[in-house]
Protein backbone atom coordinates (compact mmCIF):
# COMPACT_ATOMS: atom_id res chain seq x y z
CA UNK A 1 0.00 0.00 0.00
CA UNK A 2 1.35 3.42 -0.97
CA UNK A 3 1.15 6.24 1.56
CA UNK A 4 0.29 9.59 -0.03
CA UNK A 5 0.26 12.91 1.85
CA UNK A 6 -1.81 15.79 0.46
CA UNK A 7 -1.47 19.26 2.00
CA UNK A 8 -2.36 22.90 1.53
CA UNK A 9 0.95 24.68 2.15
CA UNK A 10 2.10 28.29 2.29
CA UNK A 11 5.23 29.33 0.43
CA UNK A 12 7.11 29.28 3.74
CA UNK A 13 6.05 25.70 4.45
CA UNK A 14 3.17 26.23 6.90
CA UNK A 15 0.22 23.80 6.81
CA UNK A 16 -1.58 24.95 9.98
CA UNK A 17 -5.30 25.78 9.84
CA UNK A 18 -5.84 26.32 6.11
CA UNK A 19 -9.60 25.86 6.48
CA UNK A 20 -10.79 28.32 9.12
CA UNK A 21 -9.96 30.64 12.01
CA UNK A 22 -10.85 28.16 14.77
CA UNK A 23 -9.34 25.09 13.08
CA UNK A 24 -6.02 25.21 14.95
CA UNK A 25 -4.87 28.21 16.99
CA UNK A 26 -1.96 26.45 18.71
CA UNK A 27 0.98 28.77 19.34
CA UNK A 28 -1.26 31.81 18.84
CA UNK A 29 -1.67 31.08 15.11
CA UNK A 30 -3.91 33.88 13.82
CA UNK A 31 -4.19 33.17 10.07
CA UNK A 32 -6.72 30.32 10.04
CA UNK A 33 -8.50 30.06 6.71
CA UNK A 34 -5.51 31.44 4.77
CA UNK A 35 -5.98 29.04 1.85
CA UNK A 36 -9.50 30.16 0.86
CA UNK A 37 -8.53 33.09 -1.40
CA UNK A 38 -6.36 30.76 -3.49
CA UNK A 39 -8.72 27.82 -3.91
CA UNK A 40 -9.35 26.97 -7.55
CA UNK A 41 -12.33 24.64 -7.93
CA UNK A 42 -11.29 23.28 -11.31
CA UNK A 43 -7.56 22.68 -10.74
CA UNK A 44 -7.26 22.21 -6.97
CA UNK A 45 -10.68 20.63 -6.59
CA UNK A 46 -9.83 18.35 -9.50
CA UNK A 47 -6.58 17.31 -7.80
CA UNK A 48 -8.47 16.38 -4.63
CA UNK A 49 -11.11 14.48 -6.62
CA UNK A 50 -8.45 12.55 -8.55
CA UNK A 51 -6.58 11.69 -5.35
CA UNK A 52 -9.74 10.59 -3.57
CA UNK A 53 -10.72 8.41 -6.55
CA UNK A 54 -7.54 6.35 -6.07
CA UNK A 55 -7.71 6.28 -2.26
CA UNK A 56 -8.50 3.01 -0.49
CA UNK A 57 -8.14 4.20 3.13
CA UNK A 58 -7.50 7.47 4.97
CA UNK A 59 -5.25 8.15 7.97
CA UNK A 60 -5.71 11.20 10.22
CA UNK A 61 -4.29 12.82 13.30
CA UNK A 62 -6.91 13.47 15.99
CA UNK A 63 -7.52 17.19 15.35
CA UNK A 64 -7.87 16.75 11.58
CA UNK A 65 -10.13 13.72 12.04
CA UNK A 66 -12.42 15.69 14.39
CA UNK A 67 -12.69 18.59 11.93
CA UNK A 68 -13.41 16.25 9.02
CA UNK A 69 -15.84 14.12 11.04
CA UNK A 70 -17.81 17.25 11.88
CA UNK A 71 -18.12 18.25 8.23
CA UNK A 72 -18.13 15.36 5.76
CA UNK A 73 -20.67 12.78 6.96
CA UNK A 74 -23.48 15.25 6.16
CA UNK A 75 -22.41 15.87 2.56
CA UNK A 76 -23.84 12.84 0.80
CA UNK A 77 -24.27 12.98 -2.97
CA UNK A 78 -20.88 14.53 -3.73
CA UNK A 79 -18.44 11.93 -5.20
CA UNK A 80 -15.56 13.14 -2.98
CA UNK A 81 -17.72 13.05 0.15
CA UNK A 82 -19.28 9.69 -0.73
CA UNK A 83 -15.88 8.09 -1.27
CA UNK A 84 -14.43 9.65 1.90
CA UNK A 85 -17.39 8.60 4.01
CA UNK A 86 -17.29 5.03 2.69
CA UNK A 87 -13.51 4.58 3.00
CA UNK A 88 -11.86 2.86 5.96
CA UNK A 89 -10.52 5.62 8.20
CA UNK A 90 -7.83 5.48 10.87
CA UNK A 91 -7.36 8.15 13.53
CA UNK A 92 -4.25 8.39 15.68
CA UNK A 93 -5.28 9.37 19.19
CA UNK A 94 -4.65 8.59 22.83
CA UNK A 95 -7.58 10.76 23.97
CA UNK A 96 -10.52 9.68 21.80
CA UNK A 97 -12.60 6.81 23.17
CA UNK A 98 -14.26 4.21 20.96
CA UNK A 99 -17.60 5.92 21.68
CA UNK A 100 -16.22 9.11 20.09
CA UNK A 101 -15.69 7.39 16.75
CA UNK A 102 -19.07 8.36 15.32
CA UNK A 103 -17.81 8.76 11.73
CA UNK A 104 -18.53 5.41 10.08
CA UNK A 105 -15.65 3.05 9.25
CA UNK A 106 -13.20 4.67 11.70
CA UNK A 107 -10.60 2.71 13.68
CA UNK A 108 -8.47 4.28 16.43
CA UNK A 109 -4.70 3.80 16.56
CA UNK A 110 -2.83 4.68 19.74
CA UNK A 111 0.03 7.13 19.35
CA UNK A 112 2.69 4.70 20.51
CA UNK A 113 1.47 2.15 17.94
CA UNK A 114 1.24 4.39 14.88
CA UNK A 115 4.59 3.53 13.25
CA UNK A 116 4.10 -0.23 13.61
CA UNK A 117 0.45 -0.07 12.52
CA UNK A 118 1.21 2.05 9.45
CA UNK A 119 4.05 -0.29 8.48
CA UNK A 120 1.63 -3.21 8.80
CA UNK A 121 -1.01 -1.43 6.69
CA UNK A 122 1.56 -0.65 3.99
CA UNK A 123 2.91 -4.21 3.91
CA UNK A 124 -0.44 -5.98 4.22
CA UNK A 125 -2.58 -4.04 1.79
CA UNK A 126 -2.78 -2.67 -1.73
CA UNK A 127 -3.82 0.67 -3.14
CA UNK A 128 -3.39 4.08 -1.56
CA UNK A 129 -3.47 5.21 2.07
CA UNK A 130 -4.09 8.98 2.10
CA UNK A 131 -3.14 11.47 4.81
CA UNK A 132 -4.56 15.02 4.72
CA UNK A 133 -3.66 17.74 7.20
CA UNK A 134 -2.37 16.10 10.40
CA UNK A 135 1.04 17.86 10.51
CA UNK A 136 2.37 16.13 13.63
CA UNK A 137 1.46 12.72 12.23
CA UNK A 138 2.95 13.52 8.81
CA UNK A 139 6.20 14.69 10.39
CA UNK A 140 6.47 11.33 12.19
CA UNK A 141 5.69 9.41 9.00
CA UNK A 142 8.36 11.35 7.09
CA UNK A 143 10.92 10.76 9.85
CA UNK A 144 10.21 7.02 9.66
CA UNK A 145 10.44 6.92 5.82
CA UNK A 146 6.82 5.76 5.53
CA UNK A 147 5.68 8.41 3.01
CA UNK A 148 5.78 7.36 -0.64
CA UNK A 149 4.44 10.56 -2.19
CA UNK A 150 3.81 14.20 -1.24
CA UNK A 151 1.13 16.17 -3.10
CA UNK A 152 1.65 19.76 -2.00
CA UNK A 153 -0.59 22.66 -2.97
CA UNK A 154 1.95 25.45 -2.52
CA UNK A 155 0.06 28.73 -2.26
CA UNK A 156 1.48 32.21 -2.90
CA UNK A 157 1.34 33.44 0.67
CA UNK A 158 3.85 33.81 3.52
CA UNK A 159 2.44 33.14 7.00
CA UNK A 160 5.52 33.93 9.07
CA UNK A 161 5.39 30.79 11.20
CA UNK A 162 3.13 27.92 12.17
CA UNK A 163 3.04 24.15 11.98
CA UNK A 164 4.96 22.38 9.26
CA UNK A 165 5.11 18.76 8.16
CA UNK A 166 8.86 18.68 7.68
CA UNK A 167 11.19 16.93 10.13
CA UNK A 168 13.88 19.13 11.70
CA UNK A 169 16.25 16.28 12.52
CA UNK A 170 19.10 17.49 10.28
CA UNK A 171 18.80 14.52 7.92
CA UNK A 172 18.98 15.02 4.15
CA UNK A 173 16.06 13.51 2.23
CA UNK A 174 15.91 13.49 -1.56
CA UNK A 175 12.60 13.68 -3.43
CA UNK A 176 11.76 13.32 -7.12
CA UNK A 177 9.46 15.93 -8.67
CA UNK A 178 6.87 13.94 -10.62
CA UNK A 179 4.57 16.73 -11.79
CA UNK A 180 3.64 20.37 -11.33
CA UNK A 181 0.36 22.02 -12.30
CA UNK A 182 -0.33 25.72 -11.72
CA UNK A 183 -3.82 26.97 -10.95
CA UNK A 184 -5.25 30.27 -12.11
CA UNK A 185 -4.86 31.54 -8.54
CA UNK A 186 -1.09 30.97 -8.57
CA UNK A 187 -1.05 27.71 -6.61
CA UNK A 188 1.58 25.17 -7.66
CA UNK A 189 0.31 21.62 -7.16
CA UNK A 190 3.56 19.69 -6.86
CA UNK A 191 3.77 15.92 -6.64
CA UNK A 192 6.98 14.52 -5.16
CA UNK A 193 7.95 10.88 -4.88
CA UNK A 194 10.18 9.76 -2.04
CA UNK A 195 13.73 9.03 -3.16
CA UNK A 196 16.85 7.87 -1.41
CA UNK A 197 18.95 9.65 1.16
Amino acid sequence: MRLVVMEFMSLDGVVQAPGGPEEDTDGGFAHGGWSHPFFDVEVMGGAFDATMAETDAVLFGRRTWQAMAAAWPHRAGDPFADRLNAAPKYVVSDTLADDDLTWEHTTRIRGDEVVARVRALKQGGEGTLLVMGSPTLVRTLLQEDLVDELRLMVEPVLLGGGKTIFPDDGRLRTLELVSTVTSGTGVNICTYRAGGG
